[in-house]
């Protein structure tokens, strides 16, 4: 059940900001889409600020109360984890552990009292890639947060690149954090992938962001048409 496999690791706006380059005008002018954004406020915080978001994942066939119970039987659990691989991570914009539970629990929050309205305004999908059902170049730019790279382990090469594709389908630009996997290391997907969109006609870059929490995760990959 997916909703068993839910991780209470909500980011904020400013954490999409810095892992992402986002500037002030894209969010304001831009029309998003966040995949596989889970129980984050970004979607509610960008909306707040007048921009556009549309969020898609799994977890959103559930109810904001069935997500909030989820969310608290396993938080503790997580932060337990993080507390026992506090090297692994970068204590440079989140100070320590309790600073990130802080936050990230805050992020959740929001979210929860945004994901009833927002779902009747049709901001939260319950989609997962590699389909989604938007027309082509619905949207200008397509996020994907510690999905895409991060489980290379679980996701294969033609997952990510079927996933990528269709990503590229209905936005204009696709950007990807990190592109590290959860052994940091780069993703062994990552060259390929490149090729196969060189090959396409799509321009890659892999750029360097203002974010960085686990150890060496500081890269996007951007792709253009």
């Amino acid at each position: 059940m997916i909703l068993n496999s839910i991780v209470p690791w909500g980011r904020n706006l400013s954490e999409y900001v810095g892992m992402f380059n986002i500037t002030e005008y894209e969010l304001k002018n831009s029309k998003i889409l966040g995949c596989g954004d889970g129980p984050a406020s970004f979607n509610a915080e960008v909306t707040a600020l007048g921009g556009r978001v549309v969020s898609v994942d799994p977890t959103y066939q559930f109810t904001a109360e069935q997500i909030a119970v989820r969310i608290d039987e396993v938080a503790l659990e997580v932060m337990a984890e993080v507390r026992k691989k506090q090297e692994d991570f970068v204590w440079k914009n989140i100070a320590n552990p309790e600073a990130l539970y802080i936050m990230r629990m805050s992020a959740m929050q929001t979210f929860l009292a945004d994901f009833k309205r927002g779902k009747e305004e049709g901001r939260y999908k319950s989609e997962m890639l590699p389909k989604l059902s938007f027309k082509e170049t619905a949207f200008d730019m397509a996020l994907s947060s510690h999905f895409l790279f991060l489980y290379s382990d679980y996701l294969d090469e033609q997952f990510h690149k079927d996933a990528i594709l269709e990503m590229l389908r209905v936005a204009k630009e696709v950007r990807i954090f990190p592109l590290m996997t959860l052994e940091n290391v780069y993703s062994p997907h990552l060259d390929k992938i490149r090729e196969i969109l060189a090959s396409q006609g799509y321009i890659s870059e892999i750029v360097k962001t203002e974010y960085e929490f686990q150890q060496g995760a500081d890269e996007m990959l951007v792709v253009r048409g």
